[in-house]
């Protein structure tokens, strides 16, 4: 698969959009309609730019050293913990990458197990619990080990992309299982996280495209809109993690999803043509 590299500036605006993708802004508005038709040519520019973005941010020696660390008890710095973060970012922006323009809309074992791994780790150190930072630290050495990392490299750089048709059926197959899942008066926790997930998509395909093109204001408006609901629904993932973790509330019990995030979610839905 030959790729087009990507300025920095292009980059830049990547690493900006990817940064506000949880920021809730109270004022973002969408477009009156929503065309979700993309291009084989953007598809592919989109993969593109999503593989730059972490080939150039995430260094296996460096996400190995922060794992390491933590594992010995020592704990990360503030600016460690930061530079976790946007590796972890740049997995999660890559995955879903992975799940949007491949044409088998799948991300691969190993490069979604370490994208987990990350996740859990963190909500480990997070919240002080050293069981799962054991359990999942482990893992990771295992995952960010050289052959490990040279075959999921090697994946990504020979992955099959969507055609035009495709995407737009599988964006669409999407956003009908969210309007299933909104339909139920209260959602597991799984039911939840798989709601989140087809938002945070959502929103990552929007922040690529208004990266891509600054001057796609379509893109820009629907990417803050999405962003408001993503940072709505991780606020309470994070309650229902720390929740669970202190065994408070176990995590699949049935709950009533917030107005807000309800509200918002139907108003997406009713501008995106199904």
């Amino acid at each position: 698969m030959t790729r087009e590299t990507f300025s920095p500036d292009i980059l830049q605006r990547l690493f900006v959009a990817v940064e506000e993708d949880d920021i809730v802004d109270q004022h973002a508005t969408l477009p009156e309609i929503i065309h979700p038709h993309c291009t084989e040519e953007n598809i592919q520019r989109c993969y593109a730019l999503c593989l730059q973005f972490w080939e150039e941010g995430v260094a296996r020696k460096d996400l190995l050293h922060l794992v390491l660390k933590q594992l010995k008890g020592t704990g990360l710095s503030e600016k460690e913990r930061m530079q976790y973060k946007y590796i972890r970012a740049r997995y999660k922006h890559l995955r879903f990458a992975l799940r949007l323009y491949r044409k088998s809309h799948y991300s691969g074992l190993l490069f979604s197990k370490t994208t987990v791994f990350l996740g859990h780790f963190q909500d480990g150190f997070r919240n002080g619990n050293n069981d799962i930072i054991a359990t999942y630290g482990k893992r990771l050495r295992i995952y960010l080990s050289l052959p490990v990392w040279a075959l999921v490299h090697y994946s990504l750089r020979h992955s099959q992309l969507e055609t035009a048709s495709g995407f737009l059926a599988y964006c669409q197959a999407q956003l009908r299982t969210l309007q299933t899942l909104i339909a139920k008066p209260k959602l597991t926790g799984s039911e939840f996280h798989d709601m989140r997930k087809i938002i945070s998509q959502q929103v990552s395909y929007y922040d690529t495209l208004r990266s891509l093109d600054p001057d796609n204001q379509d893109a820009r408006s629907i990417s803050r809109f999405l962003a408001a609901i993503n940072g709505l629904m991780g606020d309470r993932h994070d309650e229902m993690v720390a929740d669970d973790m202190e065994m408070r509330t176990p995590y699949e019990e049935p709950c009533a999803l917030d107005s807000n995030i309800r509200e918002r979610i139907e108003h997406f839905l009713a501008h995106y043509p199904l």
